[in-house]
């Protein structure tokens, strides 16, 4: 087993955080967030404000 595939959400993100090389450990992270219902990843601060004004919006 993968020394990251044991660690929860948080110790993963500092995980990967301190291993910027680990890609398996990042594409992992990344399927976690992914499939969390109502998690929106924004690539740009301009997606994020506008993630924003939708939700205040709604």
């Amino acid at each position: 087993m993968t020394e990251y595939m044991s660690l929860n959400e948080s110790e993963l993100r500092k995980y990967v955080i301190a291993h910027p090389q680990d890609e398996e450990a990042f594409q992992h992270f990344l399927n976690i967030m992914r499939a969390k219902p109502g998690r929106v990843i924004t690539a740009t601060n301009e997606q994020f404000e506008a993630e924003i004004r939708k939700r205040l919006a709604s």
